[in-house]
């Protein structure tokens, strides 16, 4: 009788074992799908692509795959904003194809900012190299964090918020940032909201930002528009 009551308290101990793990949430990714091979470089020619790029054969991939040398040149600064990206994603290095992993460099010109903009698809951690910068995010529940950030210095900023750098230095500055995605993507504010094609239309703006239609003419004049 013992034997048998022993077995159904272990029975009904599993049994809501297993009814606890079904409940609870699943595990969610926060970055690329884990690859099922050592490497995938991306044949950025392919006809499809989802989510991400199908693989180059292997019998065609060389060493130059695994390497990329476009984070080493100062990128030019010569436009309104002052800043230049040159991104280290799966379009300029087919080698982080299925990886999960992507960088920026990102110049600044005395006074430079790189605009409010956020990645959808991944979180971004950034070291300081040169420079001063003040670098800021807003949480879904509007608080602003920030801090004035020096050579040597490392940040974050969490999936899909609002951030942005600012040189707040006398001279130029220079930072690397790293991605959990071969393709962060980047929604930038001020070109999201005046420079889209087709516009964003007038009443639109003008509502949610409670100003009038000339402020919103001039603005997208800064852009061309």
């Amino acid at each position: 009788m013992n034997m048998i009551t022993s077995s159904n308290l272990v029975f009904s101990l599993l049994f809501c074992l297993m009814v606890s793990m079904l409940l609870l949430p699943l595990p969610s990714n926060g970055a690329d799908p884990d690859p099922l091979q050592d490497f995938c470089v991306a044949d950025l020619n392919a006809s499809t692509s989802v989510n991400g790029f199908p693989c180059k054969p292997v019998s065609k991939t060389t060493s130059d795959d695994f390497f990329f040398d476009g984070l080493s040149k100062e990128g030019n600064t010569s436009n309104p904003f002052g800043v230049n990206l040159t991104a280290g994603n799966v379009l300029a290095f087919p080698g982080l194809n299925t990886l999960g992993i992507s960088m920026n460099r990102v110049d600044f010109a005395p006074g430079g900012i790189n605009p409010p903009h956020s990645h959808p698809r991944a979180s971004e951690s950034g070291v300081v190299i040169e420079g001063k910068l003040l670098v800021g995010f807003v949480t879904t529940d509007n608080v602003f964090h920030s801090k004035v950030l020096s050579a040597g210095q490392m940040f974050v900023i969490p999936r899909g918020l609002v951030h942005f750098q600012l040189n707040v230095g006398e001279g130029k500055a220079l930072t690397f940032t790293a991605f959990n995605s071969q393709l962060p993507g980047a929604v930038v504010l001020p070109l999201t909201l005046f420079a889209s094609m087709p516009s964003i239309p007038d009443q639109v703006l003008t509502k949610a930002l409670q100003v009038d239609k000339d402020v919103i003419n001039t603005i997208r004049s800064k852009f061309g528009f």
